[in-house]
């Protein structure tokens, strides 16, 4: 069975608290985008392997499939041995949630291929014990994420006539690290109040907590997120905590790619 596990983006990220259980209170837009992996369960003669192709990846990432999948054998003993293939052409530790796609992805297609009957809450409680924002990734609509990232509600985002374009310096940042560097502070505005209003009124409004702590370390991050809005972005801003930045840009205009060490792409199907 393949599967192709897509991307998000953040639309605006507030950093509300820090909780007891080490965790962050946040909110924030998720918002599915049509940039993939590809993703192969077949079955095993022997034992459970993983073989990655595409880009290269860090060993966190690596692992979110199989982590998967020892998830659910540790609930289900008679699940069988698999391999995984996974190809990624997502960039790791870039914002864009690409392990956590692959992991959701995993427990989808091996609740659907060996008919463990798992309801989508059932695979959306599964899924948050991989990763905070794994969850989102089993219901992959735009939604308004609160808590840690796991209570969803969805929300219209209207991105009709626009493309979004991907830029990622090849900066892989640590979240815990970006999630120390915070200085929070009480939003002027819910991101639910921002984001119902045209794309045009968010560019002083929709913010993301980690791009100040994050642009001081990294002053690229704040060259490319300038660039897009000198070439006409209508909206840009960097996804979770980086490294990844994003324009939000009329169809119908022509974007240049600067430097050549970065990695982009263009995502036309909203």
């Amino acid at each position: 069975m393949i599967a192709f596990p897509n991307c998000k983006i953040n639309l605006g990220l507030n950093i509300l608290a820090k909780r007891e259980d080490g965790f962050h209170d946040i909110e924030t837009v998720f918002y599915p985008v049509n940039f993939t992996d590809a993703l192969e369960i077949t079955a095993s003669d022997t034992e459970t392997s993983l073989q990655v192709t595409g880009l290269e990846l860090n060993s966190d990432h690596i692992n979110s499939c199989t982590k998967a999948y020892q998830l659910l054998k540790s609930i289900f003993p008679q699940l069988p041995p698999v391999n995984i293939h996974l190809h990624k052409a997502i960039p790791s530790g870039a914002g864009l949630g690409g392990g956590s796609a692959d992991a959701s992805a995993t427990l989808q297609l091996l609740d659907a291929k060996f008919d463990l009957q798992l309801s989508q809450q059932q695979l959306a409680d599964y899924a948050l014990a991989l990763g905070s924002d794994c969850p989102f990734f089993i219901l992959n609509r735009p939604c308004i994420a609160t808590g840690r990232g796991e209570i969803l509600k969805e929300v219209t985002v209207d991105l009709t006539g626009y493309k979004i374009f991907l830029v990622n310096p090849g900066i892989h940042i640590n979240t815990a690290d970006a999630f120390s560097k915070i200085i929070r502070a009480v939003p002027h505005k819910k991101i639910n109040e921002i984001i119902i209003q045209p794309v045009s009124t968010w560019q002083n409004e929709l913010t993301n907590d980690f791009e100040a702590p994050l642009f001081s370390l990294y002053p690229q991050l704040s060259e490319i997120k300038n660039d897009l809005y000198k070439q006409g972005a209508t909206y840009a801003a960097m996804s979770g905590s980086g490294s990844t930045i994003y324009g939000i840009f009329k169809k119908e205009k022509t974007i240049i790619a600067g430097n050549k060490n970065y990695f982009y792409k263009t995502i036309n199907d909203l």
